[in-house]
């Protein structure tokens, strides 16, 4: 196709991959609710909200007539010199919505508010900003993350991104001054998903790490994404939550993936009943718009110094007035269409469903699981290996009939979901159904692929 080819000479051949067979990418030409057309006009079933982002659905009406006007009234300003109201009241809602529900104070304009923000353009710069936020308000410059995590390719957020192969290439550059520490396995282990022996072990490696580093805050994950859909015990976050106390660090919740409702509240964090000190916020915030945020409680977001005409963290973008419009709207439509609750309630159809879900499958072992729309299938061969080959070969498949989906893991093993909160129970039981009848013809069709004979394929 025209498009690929003019990618194929145009484009730093890192970016876009092509499959060698052929029917990977897909071109989009269009994509509205839960459908994408691509360039041949074939129509898929978006399981992937492109990234998390489209929430309310692509195109949301709502959101584009938000664009649209804002566009033809100002389309650009002047980031942090002369602000526009969109700003300031996209600010206060980010506010309200997160530590104006967690820390209720009275309405009151002479009173601080419970939260302040900072506006960036993409979820790895929300991150940076916490470290800074972090550096500042404690003075401490170490790091502690998590194993699995992923948190941005900017060099400050690729302190606290594990994966290696975002990391090797550019070690000699790093000032590597994040700390990593394992990431509960729940799912894989015999814990009961409130309890979790690992906890102890991880805490323990925190303590040794903060003992011969001075750590300012520990960055996390609700539920890794990236690193596979996985799902900690109920225990982790208030033990993080703890440490964190005892000793004086920050904690920074990443939540760009997880927050608007992914999960089936507002912020993944309300699920463990746990108040972060800063929380990272991007994807879905916009609905297809590269803004991003990074807010905080108060007195910590007031370790930045008051601006004297330039201020130490900003962007030509920042704050972007179209960006904060279709971002008020995309709130706006969460609430009219309440996407929170029908994610809540599509997640637990989702779990009644896995009680039906084999978890073996010739020599493949299934490992399902979901909170809210934020649905993984880990994939694993006959000697407990992640079976990568297969969850990548069932993803090309997949898309041949119809479905996006994205691999997700170290390796790829999990094919992922995370479609718009929109989708119908018909819709995603559809697709649902659509991979264990692939998985299925891949078990009876290639065996030593899926026993684990053809070796694991890297993403």
């Amino acid at each position: 196709m025209e498009t690929l080819e003019r990618l194929r000479r145009y484009e730093s051949r890192n970016i876009t991959y092509f499959n060698p067979a052929g029917g990977w990418p897909i071109v989009w030409e269009s994509a509205r609710g839960v459908w994408v057309v691509d360039e041949q006009g074939r129509r898929y079933l978006d399981l992937t909200a492109a990234f998390g982002v489209a929430a309310t659905g692509h195109a949301n009406p709502g959101v584009v007539a938000a664009a649209r006007r804002q566009m033809s009234k100002l389309l650009h300003a002047m980031g942090d010199v002369h602000p526009h109201a969109l700003k300031a009241r996209l600010a206060e809602e980010l506010v309200l919505l997160s530590y104006g529900r967690w820390c209720p104070t009275t309405p009151d304009l002479n009173s601080s508010a419970p939260g302040k923000v900072v506006f960036g353009t993409s979820g790895s710069e929300a991150v940076e900003i916490a470290l800074k936020t972090a550096f500042l308000a404690t003075g401490r410059p170490g790091i502690i993350a998590f194993e699995g995590a992923y948190h941005g390719l900017g060099y400050g957020a690729l302190a606290g991104t594990h994966r290696d192969h975002f990391r090797g290439h550019f070690r000699d550059q790093l000032r590597e001054f994040g700390r990593f520490v394992p990431y509960p396995r729940c799912g894989r282990c015999s814990c009961d998903g409130r309890s979790c022996a690992d906890l102890a072990g991880i805490e323990g490696r925190m303590d040794a790490i903060a003992a011969g580093h001075p750590v300012g805050a520990v960055l996390v994950e609700p539920i890794q994404a990236r690193g596979g859909i996985r799902i900690p015990s109920s225990a982790f976050l208030p033990m993080l939550r703890r440490w964190c106390d005892r000793n004086g660090a920050l904690l920074i919740l990443d939540e760009i993936y997880t927050g608007f409702g992914r999960t089936g509240t507002w912020f993944a964090t309300e699920q463990w009943g746990v108040i972060p000190d800063l929380i990272c916020l991007g994807k879905a915030l916009t609905g297809g718009f590269p803004l991003s945020a990074c807010v905080g409680r108060t007195e910590v977001m007031d370790a930045w110094p008051v601006s004297q005409g330039e201020a130490i963290h900003t962007s030509t973008y920042l704050g972007h007035p179209v960006g904060c419009a279709m971002a008020l709207a995309q709130i706006a439509e969460l609430q009219r269409l309440n996407g929170v609750e029908a994610a809540r309630q599509l997640g637990m159809r989702v779990e009644r469903y896995w009680e039906r879900f084999p978890r073996k499958l010739g020599s493949l072992t299934l490992l399902p699981r979901n909170r809210g729309l934020m649905i993984g299938i880990e994939i694993m061969d006959s000697h407990g290996a992640p079976a990568a080959s297969v969850a990548l070969t069932a993803v090309q498949k997949l898309l041949e009939r119809g479905f996006i989906f994205l691999p997700e893991g170290e390796w790829g093993e999990v094919i992922s979901l995370t479609p718009p909160l929109t989708i119908s129970w018909r819709q995603l039981k559809r697709a649902l159904d659509a991979v264990l009848q692939v998985l299925q013809e891949l078990t009876e069709s290639n065996p030593a692929m899926v026993a684990g004979r053809e070796g694991i394929s890297s993403t």
